[in-house]
């Protein structure tokens, strides 16, 4: 992986996703300077800063959905509790909020429910829930037409890549009622903090711009609905606006 990264030329930087670690980059390192996330000189393991980046994002949507400013009491559905899941449960437990997860490793579920007072769920049953927010945290696709018509939450919104089966399925939760919180918008904190990476690493001043998120989509939502579109598509707008004025400037 490392000498394809370095075979780019630095037009792409690696760092850390599914299943990767600080530990993983230090061997990706040996083969290409172009790799973050790393614990000696980098600002290590970027989970946390994706997790606060979820974390204040539903406390956007829940602002916008439900007109509720904390979480004491909300109904949490959890999907995958992995470096960022768990994360996840663990501010939003803190903030009193009601957990059920759902993971294929059982040692993680054994571990919320002893650490955290969360409440398992069979993996294939937590689209069914009676929750008030349901967060994708494993990996994508999983909203589609089988799921959609089972989910009961008035919000989907998590950290996993590419959550939506197909660009379509952003429509239908429209539909349902129910807020979408476009993934790559939630999920955004791991990738701030990263570029905030360098000899002057200032971790508070990092995490200062990933609570942004929270901004960020309260524009999405504020825009889908005076557009009368999708979240999605009032996400790529907002998008390709900023992308535009950053060309601009730099031309």
């Amino acid at each position: 992986m490392g000498r394809f990264v370095e075979s780019l030329g630095g037009r792409y930087v690696i760092a850390e996703d599914v299943g990767t670690s600080p530990a993983d980059m230090e061997i990706v390192r040996r083969e290409t300077a172009h790799v973050s996330g790393i614990a000696e000189g980098g600002s290590g393991d970027p989970s946390p800063a994706t997790a606060w980046g979820v974390y204040v994002g539903i406390k956007a949507a829940v602002r916008s959905r439900l007109g509720r400013e904390d979480l004491k009491g909300l109904k949490v559905a959890v999907q995958g509790l992995g470096h960022v899941g768990y994360e996840l449960c663990q501010l939003l437990a803190r903030d009193g909020a009601i957990l059920s997860v759902a993971d294929i490793n059982r040692a993680q579920i054994e571990r919320a429910i002893g650490e955290i007072g969360a409440t398992a769920v069979d993996p294939d049953k937590v689209y069914d829930l009676d929750t008030d927010v349901f967060a994708p945290c494993a990996l994508g696709a999983v909203i589609n037409d089988a799921t959609i018509p089972r989910l009961k939450a008035a919000i989907v919104a998590g950290s996993a890549n590419n959550q939506l089966a197909e660009a379509r399925h952003a429509d239908a939760l429209r539909v349902a009622n129910i807020l979408y919180a476009p993934d790559y918008a939630i999920n955004a904190g791991g990738i701030i903090n990263i570029a905030h990476e360098g000899p002057a690493y200032d971790k508070e001043r990092a995490f200062v711009q990933v609570s942004k998120v929270h901004d960020t989509l309260l524009e999405i939502f504020a825009l889908s609905e005076a557009e009368d579109v999708s979240t999605a598509t009032a996400a790529n707008r907002i998008a390709l606006q900023r992308l535009q004025a950053t060309v601009g400037q730099a031309s």
